[in-house]
């Protein structure tokens, strides 16, 4: 039972950081129980916080809060107009045109998979080859069922939908309006004392406005470099490919490399071992590879100091409980963590070592 004392005192002596552990519990709580229908709102406060820089720069140039932010309300409208009336309907006719072509792209495929044996019978056999196209044939199989379930559920999709686009607007508008009532609201349940959580709050809200506001930006500067390549070269389904790959970086490490397989091969399909192939796929790796070593950089002022292991480690945990926003959010959320275990006590107070005159008259004596 000392033992156990002992700890506590140890690790729990300070309230703040007390505060701190319960107020991240009741955050992943919230997220696994809530996440999903918190997606609305949850998203409308990650575009609010994505808007108020923008926000904070016309007010430095002296323009008044309200102005600021209907200007900036008004640009973030056309913008989701352009997206909705110039993007998605261009990215759903390509994704249709793909998965009508997807039969022919798979007898292609197996043709030169049946190749494969001939060429080097003392690598592969014809009944690995019959094996990899029997999952080939499974997998499409049940990526067509997906799509007839999401046809057969699409109209409450495009109800969903509607709500989405009419609720999150408000949602954004208000938290940007009202963004000092709503924090003011929030301190009103905080503890008096909150020096350490203070701290740990303005560490966190500097690297998360670093990453997710680096992030809006490297997606769609990689998704407009992309397009602008792959509508060069003549590539089939230029805007969908490059949606995908302008959307992998979100994934540290795995995102580039699991968009590569489609760009390939599609590529493959449509100029087979060519030139352009050549030279696209040369033109591809360049792209990632200016992204991560100059574009990311650029965007991302401080380096977010996580292992890749806890990233990915991250990705997989916060994924599977948030699905895409969790995604997104792993890094920022892992960097949370971290500030809060960081800011944790090692010792407690009275550990703290004594002074060497202390240590003199204890042993005088």
């Amino acid at each position: 039972m000392q033992i156990l004392t002992q700890w506590f005192r140890r690790y729990f002596s300070d309230p703040q950081i007390v505060f701190l552990a319960v107020f991240l519990l009741i955050l992943f709580a919230v997220l696994a129980t809530m996440g999903r229908m918190l997606t609305p709102v949850l998203a409308s406060v990650v575009i609010a916080y994505l808007l108020e820089g923008i926000v904070g720069l016309l007010q430095r140039r002296g323009l008044p809060r309200l102005l600021s932010v209907t200007v900036v309300f008004v640009l973030f409208l056309l913008f989701v107009a352009s997206v909705l009336l110039g993007v998605l309907p261009l990215v759903s006719r390509q994704v249709s045109e793909l998965v009508q072509q997807l039969p022919s792209m798979l007898a292609e495929g197996q043709k030169a998979l049946v190749a494969l044996p001939e060429r080097y019978p003392e690598l592969i056999t014809l009944e690995q080859i019959d094996e990899v196209i029997g999952a080939i044939r499974r997998e499409i199989g049940n990526f067509g069922q997906q799509l007839l379930s999401v046809s057969l559920s699409s109209v409450v999709g495009i109800i969903t939908m509607l709500v989405y686009l009419v609720l999150m607007p408000l949602l954004v508008f208000f938290f940007l309006k009202d963004k000092d009532l709503i924090i003011a609201w929030f301190r009103r349940y905080l503890p008096r004392h909150r020096g350490i959580a203070g701290t740990v709050w303005r560490d966190v809200d500097r690297q998360i406005s670093n990453y997710v506001r680096g992030k809006f930006w490297e997606i769609l500067i990689v998704w407009a470099v992309s397009f602008v390549a792959f509508t060069l070269f003549g590539l089939n389904y230029a805007m969908l490919l490059a949606l995908l790959v302008g959307f992998s970086v979100i994934i540290p490490y795995i995102g580039a490399s699991v968009v590569t397989i489609p760009v390939v091969l599609i590529a493959w399909f449509q100029w087979g071992w060519g030139p352009q192939f050549v030279w696209l796929t040369i033109t591809y790796l360049i792209i990632q590879m200016l992204d991560g070593n100059v574009l990311v950089p650029l965007l991302f002022s401080e380096v977010v100091d996580l292992h890749p292991v806890a990233i990915i480690v991250a990705i997989l945990v916060f994924g599977g409980i948030w699905g895409f926003w969790g995604i997104f959010f792993a890094i920022p959320l892992a960097t949370l963590v971290q500030a809060i275990l960081g800011a944790w006590p090692r010792k407690a107070p009275d550990d703290a070592p004594r002074d060497a005159s202390e240590d003199t008259v204890a042993s005088q004596a």
